[in-house]
């Protein structure tokens, strides 16, 4: 009889911690103490161990055993320490060698079988950058594990065939039978089929809503779209992100381990490589949209459409703390939310699309005759939309219904594959432009910058700074029509901005005033 080490890793939102875990066992009555503050589902992991490891064939040690998870001043959660604890209590009885410094992360089933858990990816990837490079997962998991360089996988389907690795005596051993499925497991099914990503050229009309989604698309800027039912606003913010550049390397690893951790019923096998898009209903909770739960907060909607689109959808019927929790995400590109059971930081450097109906019957636009709406009705609704969340949007824009001639000239709109060549041409010269200044998009460039080295010439900018001078801009108002300006110029090949280029933000922030 020894002392048993294994490894783990607890995770705190995406940031890993490497868990060492000791198994002793000792002279005493029979029992299994579980110390270092975990959970009730870690404190679960008692019997789970003890059930599956005698249906592998291999019972735990009659006496006393003790598991500490270190450091154990730190909470434990989950059910991803199976793995690693009865391997260390079975090296403690001398019936596994020692298997180094190898990270063991899996659920365990009554019958040994090793089940999957969310938040492999970020888990690999803290464990990975600690120095370890050996991990011993569930079948179901072992491709995204893999997903991480320098990572040395090895996927088991049940505890006897990890024994048999560590080993353990092959005529002890005991093989779970295969269970018959009846019907598809949402745990082992391969994933739904890539569906068709909506294409521009399905919109009717709109020039002037179709050519803001464009600069929204290349200047990762944020978008409202104020109009009647019918209009097209849920068309052109569905189709955003098919005209959006692919991911790169690194922030196709980031959203993957952030959908890893959000566990949408299945592991994901490949890194997600196009920008995701999330629209939550306006019925969502804080916690849904934002993101929380009991015990460690779990990411949102917010946090899922990382390096994507947030699109809300008759964005004033969501509660008003809904939508101005998102306030601090827009300015940081980050969600920090504080629980008792620890904090977790999550990236959410999304773009926001809010559509919005102007009244609550929708029809106050143009003389708004037929609007059945009183005046009161109409501030109280549209005024859901904080101020200070308006702020933060870019482009504020007012669509109105379709014309007749628009609508039958439908066929002659340019298509998505035509619009996403412009937007990844006006991306590369942002990069070529904001690289060296720390940036990627100009949506990102901090104020000082746009004040300083990018500031277009006073010519371009006199409409701008009349409007300051007048106070019908704030300050972060000023910053942002500029950064559409960029983008505009990026989008016709103009060295810096002109002044029709900034008249061209202005008007996009004016639209949403007036509205």
């Amino acid at each position: 009889m020894g002392l048993g080490r294994t490894y783990g890793v607890g995770l705190v939102g995406l940031q890993g911690r490497i868990v060492e875990i000791e198994a002793d066992i000792g002279q005493s009555l029979p029992s299994f103490i579980l110390l270092g503050l975990p959970d009730a589902s870690l404190n679960e992991a008692r019997d789970r161990v003890k059930s599956a490891a005698k249906n592998a064939g291999l019972p735990l040690s009659r006496r006393r055993i003790t598991v500490n998870l270190m450091p154990a001043d730190v909470p434990k959660h989950g059910s991803g320490f199976d793995l690693a604890i009865v391997v260390a209590a079975l090296c403690a009885g001398g019936v596994l060698r020692s298997p180094g410094r190898c990270i063991f992360l899996a659920e365990l089933g009554l019958d040994s079988r090793l089940r999957p858990i969310r938040g492999v990816l970020p888990a690999v990837m803290a464990a990975v950058a600690a120095g370890f490079t050996d991990f011993a997962v569930a079948a179901e998991n072992a491709e995204e594990a893999a997903l991480v360089p320098a990572a040395r996988v090895r996927g088991y389907s049940c505890l006897a065939e990890v024994a048999a690795d560590l080993g353990a005596d092959p005529e002890q051993l005991s093989f779970p039978l295969p269970v018959a499925r009846t019907g598809q497991d949402p745990e082992h099914e391969e994933g739904p089929a890539e569906s068709r990503i909506p294409d521009l050229a399905d919109v009717a009309g709109q020039a002037e809503a179709r050519f803001a989604v464009e600069v929204a698309a290349a200047g990762a800027h944020h978008l409202l779209m104020t109009g009647p039912p019918g209009a097209g606003k849920t068309m052109l913010a569905e189709r955003l992100p098919g005209i959006l550049p692919d991911l790169s390397d690194d922030q196709a690893m980031e959203v993957t381990a952030i959908h890893s951790l959000a566990w949408q019923g299945r592991p994901c096998r490949q890194l997600l490589r196009r920008p995701p898009f999330e629209s939550p209903h306006h019925t969502a909770s804080t916690a849904a949209v934002i993101g929380g739960g009991s015990g460690i907060p779990r990411p949102g909607a917010a946090s899922r459409a990382h390096r994507g689109v947030l699109f809300l959808d008759e964005a004033p019927e969501y509660e008003r703390r809904v939508l101005d929790g998102l306030r601090q995400p827009l300015e940081s590109g980050e969600l920090v939310l504080h629980r008792a059971a620890g904090t977790a930081v999550y990236p959410a450097r999304f773009q926001l699309v809010l559509a919005a109906n102007p009244c609550p019957c929708g029809l106050a636009t143009g003389k708004g005759i037929e609007c059945t709406c009183t005046s009161t009705q109409r501030r109280r609704y549209f005024s859901r939309l904080s101020g200070p969340l308006l702020d933060r949007v870019d482009l504020q824009l007012s669509v109105q219904r379709v014309s007749l001639v628009d609508y039958f000239a439908a066929e002659t709109a340019e298509a998505s594959s035509t619009v996403a060549a412009r937007v990844q041409e006006a991306r590369r010269l942002q990069r070529e432009r904001l690289q060296p200044l720390g940036c990627e998009t100009n949506a990102e460039v901090p104020g000082t910058l746009l004040r300083d080295s990018l500031r277009p010439p006073s010519k371009a900018t006199s409409a701008l700074d009349r409007a300051m001078d007048r106070q019908l801009l704030t300050a972060r108002g000023y910053d942002r029509v500029l950064r559409v300006a960029w983008t505009v110029a990026d989008l016709a090949g103009h060295g810096s901005p002109d002044a029709d280029d900034v008249g061209q933000a202005l008007a996009f922030r004016r639209q949403g005033a007036a509205a």
